[in-house]
Parts: C-alpha cells; sequence; structure tokens
C-alpha cells in the first residue's frame, strides 16, 4: 500500500499504522510533482490494483497555480486526471480500480457544451463554491469518460463521502468555510463514515456501477450535465490539452 500526501509528517504517520506502507508526497498544485509521483510508482511498482484519487480542496479566492490554472480547478481535477493517465499502464496490468472523490455539490457546477475552457479555470467573478463544484462536475463526467476509454482493462467509479468533519473547508470562504469553523462540523460524518464507501469501491467483487456516481454504498443520481457523453469527452480533451497529453 502507499499512502499519499502533501505533508510529508502527516504521510509519514498514516503510513505507520498500515503494516508494509509506503509514505510518498505530492503538491497537487505542481503538475511537475505530480510527474515526479507518478515516475516514482512507476519504478517501484509493476502494478496498482486500486488508486484512490481522494483529492478535495476549495479555496476562498481565486489563485492561480505555478502551472497557470485555477488552483481548484487544478487540485481536484486536473492533477488528478493527469495522475491517473500517467499510471494507465500499471492500472491495465493489474486490471485495476479507479476510485476518485466526487460531491453531492456537482449538482451546482453543470457547464454549458462549448464552454468548459473558461467556465474550469473560474474566469469571471470568483464564488468558491461554484469553483468546488465545477471541479467535482468534472470529476463525475471524468469518472464515465475514463470507464468509457479504459474497459474492459480498468474499471472507474467516483462517490460522494457526504459532508464529513475534517479540516477540508477550513479555506474556502462563505458558507461553506463558516460551517466547517463553527459548532456545526459536530453534524458532520467522521472521517471514517466518510471513507465507507471509498473502502467499499476499491475492495468490494460486485454492487458498484462501472463508470457511475456513488453514495453509501449505492449508485446515485448525478446531474443530467454529468452524464453528457459530449461534454465527458470535451472534458477529456480539453484536460489532456491542459497537461501537455494526448486526448
Amino acid at each position: 500500500m502507499v499512502v499519499v500526501g502533501r505533508s510529508a509528517e502527516k504521510t509519514a504517520a498514516v503510513a505507520g499504522e498500515l503494516p508494509g506502507a509506503v509514505a510518498l508526497t505530492v503538491d497537487l498544485a505542481r503538475l511537475d510533482d505530480v510527474r515526479r509521483l507518478a515516475a516514482q510508482l512507476r519504478d517501484r511498482f509493476p502494478r496498482i490494483d486500486v488508486l484512490a484519487d481522494n483529492a478535495g480542496a476549495s479555496f476562498a479566492r481565486r489563485a492561480l497555480t505555478v502551472d497557470g490554472h485555477e488552483q481548484t480547478f487544478q487540485v481536484d481535477h486536473l492533477a488528478p486526471y493527469l495522475l491517473t493517465r500517467l499510471l494507465e499502464e500499471l492500472l491495465r496490468a493489474a486490471r485495476g480500480r479507479v476510485v476518485t472523490t466526487a460531491s453531492f455539490v456537482h449538482w451546482v457546477g453543470g457547464v454549458r457544451r462549448g464552454r468548459l475552457a473558461g467556465a474550469v479555470q473560474a474566469r469571471g467573478p470568483y464564488v468558491a463554491l461554484r469553483a468546488y463544484a465545477r471541479a467535482k462536475w468534472c470529476t463525475v463526467l471524468f469518472t464515465a469518460e475514463l470507464a468509457r476509454r479504459w474497459a474492459p482493462e480498468v474499471t472507474a467509479t467516483c462517490f460522494d463521502p457526504g459532508a464529513v468533519a475534517t479540516g477540508f473547508g477550513r479555506a474556502a470562504g462563505g458558507v461553506t468555510g463558516l460551517a466547517f469553523r463553527s459548532p456545526l462540523v459536530a453534524a458532520l460524518r467522521t472521517p471514517a463514515q466518510g471513507a465507507d464507501t471509498l473502502v467499499w469501491l476499491a475492495t468490494a467483487p460486485d454492487g458498484w456501477r462501472n463508470g457511475r456516481l456513488h453514495a453509501h454504498r449505492s449508485p446515485t443520481l448525478t446531474l443530467p450535465s454529468a452524464r453528457d457523453a459530449v461534454r465527458a469527452r470535451e472534458l477529456w480533451e480539453l484536460s489532456a490539452r491542459l497537461v501537455g497529453l494526448p486526448g
């Protein structure tokens, strides 16, 4: 097992609780760092049975990464997209699974056909919740397109963990940031509860649906535009261009 995180200290602590686990670090706000991580994994392992793309971040103000992309879009979608693409050979070798963290918030993140390039970069008035919702809408589309393109060797699912009491939302502005910094956090799900569907998707022999969004160990509804094959292809090809890979 490989545990990946941004903080070397925290990642090592988590890996230390798991027998034989390896700790590696990555800064998803730097695509060269994602490429470095992928190279480390390819050098050390002949196959990957499960890749859990569990990135999630929301930021109060619009900012660009060193790669020139809106940071919510890059951290939540573009970096996981790049990592997954770079690990394709290892996933195919294992007939592996890709499990990506989405969100129910994707319901307010839809983008019209042909408008993706500007929308995902959050050009115009910036709203933290909308930027996050669009990134997670991209996650649902990416999952469907990945399942279509890499079938039958690789399966892809995504899941909604629900509102979980972690440090995720503290940097966000507006209502999201307020909820994560107030007594309301006591009403949120625990990290273990939030991870339950991820673990199930990674290990269950059946019951899940390839290419689908899940919640509470079951396929769940998505925004209709998140099921649009035209938008899914558009997003895949846009993401490929932005990270310098063939579509």
